[in-house]
């Protein structure tokens, strides 16, 4: 069985015949097969109220998620869901007294399976797909399968320095990440090792060219431009130039032996955007370790991904 962060399935054809009746939600219930249903309502118990075209679909609150029934996750976990699709496994179909059906379904045991057989089976090193959940200073929480989270690190998204995952991501973009460690059902993830190295990035410029870039931060000795997520140059001082700005920037050279690469600001300006998915170098499903910097480069950045004692 494959597990996906939630709001991949809902849309699927299985999925949408899986929920469309109740004998197709009895037969999902036999086979404990993982669905997934938008909740219409979390009522003044937490119990959440899911959408199953006409039938009546009711996840308990201490089947909301894991860690509700021995306290150690807040109900905000379940209120967050209302209006958004949730995973579930069917655990029976009733009627009520007016003869109309009920199914019953708990997202903890979705939740249970997922860890049990594919997040715990994840090593450091191995690539995933992940959802951005939410986003706070210090990094992003992403669903890497049915409503799981991980924390991905501020500092593990770009090589680039970032102030706020905001600059890289939006709540519900769906990314690809490194597990970076896995420790007591409690997973780690990575992102800049797959937005490709120094040379790899550098190789979509070359001197002589004006391009667009952001203003990451403003030092005595000079302007750092990003002209990538894991790509920024130097630029010469320039007066009214602030953190966050858009840019127009002249390069001047590119240096691979010392990794710099010089620019000139032709124009600064305040400027909105909105991220935009990654664009990755890397589309294997597992690497041990990356060499970020060059060949012969005296600066070396590396990340290693050690394969974990028995």
């Amino acid at each position: 069985m494959n597990y996906y962060p939630e709001g991949w399935l809902i849309n699927t054809p299985a999925n949408k015949a899986a929920t469309a009746s109740p004998g197709a939600l009895l037969e999902a219930c036999r086979e404990e097969r993982i669905l997934e249903a938008r909740a219409i309502i979390c009522d003044s118990a937490h119990n959440l109220i899911v959408d199953l075209h006409g039938i009546r679909g009711i996840i308990p609150r201490e089947e909301g998620a894991m860690g509700i029934r021995e306290g150690t996750v807040r109900d905000i976990a379940i209120i967050s869901r209302v209006n958004r699709p949730v995973c579930f496994v069917v655990t029976d179909v009733s009627t009520d007294d007016a003869g109309g059906f009920i199914a019953t379904l708990s997202r903890r045991r979705a939740q249970e399976k997922c860890m049990e057989e594919y997040l715990s089976t994840l090593v450091p090193g191995d690539i995933i797909d992940a959802r951005v959940t939410h986003l706070e200073t210090f990094g992003a929480f992403a669903d890497i399968g049915c409503g799981v989270v991980a924390l991905l690190p501020i500092d593990a998204i770009s090589v680039s320095r970032i102030d706020h995952p905001r600059e890289r991501f939006t709540v519900g973009m769906d990314i690809r990440a490194v597990v970076r460690s896995s420790e007591n059902r409690r997973i780690t993830l990575s992102h800049k090792e797959l937005l490709g190295t120094w040379e790899e990035n550098a190789s979509a410029f070359a001197p002589g060219e004006t391009v667009a870039g952001i203003v990451r931060s403003v030092e005595p000795y000079g302007v750092f431009v990003e002209l990538a997520p894991n790509l920024a140059g130097l630029a010469e001082p320039r007066e009214g130039v602030t953190p966050g700005q858009q840019a127009s920037v002249f390069i001047k050279s590119i240096v691979p032996g010392r990794m710099k690469i010089k620019l000139i600001i032709i124009e600064n300006f305040e400027y909105d955007y909105r991220p935009e998915p990654p664009a990755y170098f890397f589309t294997g499903k597992h690497m041990d370790h990356f060499l970020y910097s060059p060949a012969g480069c005296e600066k070396k950045i590396e990340s290693f991904f050690p394969e974990p004692e028995e």
